[in-house]
């Protein structure tokens, strides 16, 4: 391990949290989002109807690597032919019904724990990730029992920036008050979180292997390459000792 490491960044999509899949659960969903913005399609020609616009959306993100907030996303992308004086208000539930569309959000078993302890080591946590949703991760902090244990939360969706810029990793840094060289990142994705943090000239890179992030880039290679490789978080317990307090 680098020996100046204080500060440890982590992803949380497919990081910290997986998705379940539940038909039920996803059927329900599909159904509130009918019944939310008042349409007349089912709740599967509406979401297939979402999803052709979500693709347009998501591919301007990541060729402009730029996020819009949840009122953008649905007022401008997702509903456009919607009054936007009644969809603006219902953004944050309606991105909130359109993620549980692909299954149930849940932490991985080690997560609390290990969070728990590298914060007991005297580590400065943070999280920077690219979501579309605003509040569903701190959410999600809190009702997990980790609130205080991350000094800030930095969210693309929020701060309009994306991974694999460097300015995301930036403005987390300068946020915590951390130099990049300090710091370590902790991501699934071996090409947009390694690529990233190298540019952002963060001191160490970590990846989590996920297979399935790793089944959206079969054949995608890249010059970047992370320090380490893991397969639990709970093995940064075992890279980070505990910090010498001055």
């Amino acid at each position: 391990m680098k020996n100046n490491i204080d500060t440890i960044f982590l992803d949380v999509g497919n990081t910290l949290r997986i998705v379940v899949e539940n038909a039920d659960f996803q059927a329900e969903s599909k159904r509130q989002l009918v019944e939310l913005t008042g349409t007349q399609l089912s709740p599967d020609e509406f979401f297939e109807l979402l999803e052709e616009r979500y693709k347009v959306l998501r591919k301007r993100a990541k060729e402009q690597l730029i996020e819009a907030s949840e009122r953008e996303m649905w007022t401008q992308w997702m509903l456009p032919d919607f009054s936007k004086e009644k969809i603006a208000p219902l953004s944050s539930k309606l991105t909130r019904l359109w993620r549980d569309c692909d299954g149930h959000r849940v932490a991985r078993l080690d997560v609390k724990p290990t969070v728990v302890e590298l914060h007991k080591r005297g580590y400065v946590l943070g999280i920077i990730a690219n979501t579309v949703t605003e509040t569903e991760i701190p959410d999600w902090i809190v009702e997990d029992g980790l609130t205080g244990y991350f000094k800030d939360v930095v969210l693309s969706s929020k701060v309009g920036l994306r991974k694999p810029g460097p300015e995301i990793y930036w403005e987390a840094a300068k946020r915590i008050g951390a130099e990049p060289e300090r710091c370590v990142y902790v991501g699934d994705n071996p090409f947009r979180d390694v690529e990233g943090a190298r540019k952002a000239g963060l001191g160490m890179v970590i990846i989590l292997h996920e297979p399935a992030t790793l089944k959206k880039y079969v054949g995608h290679t890249t010059e970047y390459k992370p320090d380490k490789t893991i397969n639990n978080l709970s093995e940064l317990l075992d890279i980070f000792p505990a910090l010498e307090i001055a």
